[in-house]
């Protein structure tokens, strides 16, 4: 069997799903993302793993100059249209308004939730996010980061 490479060495590509580690990239952790879902890179050589799947090393400059093993499934042309989302699967996230189903609130405002899945298929963009226990279909919009800045701490010294 013949593999025909879809992409060539120097195209532009992005990638579509985040790219974690499968314990072969150096000094990172197993499961660390790598490159996440939207970011462009550039094809620097095309392999075959296992003879029946082509692997593109992409060099992301975006992402600290990673040089990052990807499959052709994983990759768009970098000009193809692409919408992208604020939050990825496992985000931590907060209700920006009073979330109810039959008019029965779930989770009100400032409730903290879990990412579970992203729905990309049209605009506006919509997550499955996990709030306690009931599984919600949420818009973008009606979502923030979960993730607060670091307060800043205050030294004192004693004296003496």
């Amino acid at each position: 069997m013949i593999l025909e490479p879809r992409f060539a060495c120097d195209d532009a590509v992005r990638v579509i799903r985040n790219i974690r580690n499968d314990g072969t990239y150096p000094g990172q952790p197993t499961g660390a993302v790598l490159v996440r879902r939207g970011s462009v890179g550039y094809v620097r050589h095309v392999g075959v793993f296992l003879q029946d799947q082509l692997i593109y090393s992409v060099h992301f400059l975006e992402a600290d100059q990673r040089i990052v093993g990807c499959r052709e499934v994983e990759l768009i042309p970098a000009d193809a249209p692409w919408i992208p989302n604020q939050f990825e699967r496992g985000d931590r996230v907060t209700a920006l308004r009073t979330l109810a189903i039959g008019g029965v609130v779930v989770a009100p405002v400032g409730a903290v939730g879990e990412i579970m899945a992203v729905i990309r298929d049209s605009m506006p963009i919509f997550y499955h996010v996990l709030f306690g226990h009931r599984l919600l279909q949420v818009p973008e919009e009606a979502l923030a980061s979960a993730i607060t800045p670091l307060s800043p701490v205050l030294h004192v010294c004693a004296e003496g």
